[in-house]
């Protein structure tokens, strides 16, 4: 138990964690996505009498099945994620760590970033959250969930970096 203990550490030395608002948002945006999903599958049940006929019950359970399923992922995963969760940004590289089901590691070098913003959704907003987007040829990094101050601080730093990368090519 105390090597688990000592190897978790060595595996999160240097990383963040973020703030558990995070599992509030998460739980306030599946809670939304859930309800609209429910308000679907009832309406569906409602006003197309064919899945009320004995031939489509399979159909159904299947649906309800899997209605319950997500509802479990849903209530359980906010937590999941947040545990797994952790990001460290270092003078060469932006290293992120995340996932429920499949875990992923995103590794961006500094000098591939192109472009780095905050953007915040209407519940983040509400919670006082943002992610920060780190664009490269290659896609879009982002960094979730961060307090809007952290994600402004982590934009900044990131920006005078690639601007002193920038001035020294020249």
């Amino acid at each position: 138990m105390i090597e688990a203990v000592a190897n978790e550490e060595v595996k999160t030395k240097g990383y963040r964690r973020l703030n558990r608002k995070c599992m509030l948002s998460m739980y306030i945006t599946n809670g939304i996505i859930y309800a609209i999903l429910m308000a679907a599958f009832i309406l569906l049940m409602i006003f197309v009498p064919s899945l009320r006929e004995p031939g489509a019950r399979p159909i159904v359970l299947l649906a309800a099945a899997a209605m319950v399923l997500l509802l479990l992922y849903f209530v359980i995963g906010p937590r999941i994620y947040y545990d797994r969760y952790r990001y460290m940004i270092t003078a060469d590289k932006v290293d992120v760590r995340y996932g429920i089901i499949i875990l992923r590691h995103i590794l961006v070098p500094i000098e591939r970033v192109h472009q780095v913003e905050v953007s915040r959704g209407p519940v983040n907003n509400m919670l006082g959250l943002a992610n920060v987007n780190i664009t490269t040829a290659g896609g879009v990094a982002t960094i979730s969930y961060l307090e809007v101050d952290e994600a402004e601080k982590i934009v900044e730093r990131l920006t005078e970096v690639i601007n002193a990368m920038l001035r020294g090519g020249e």
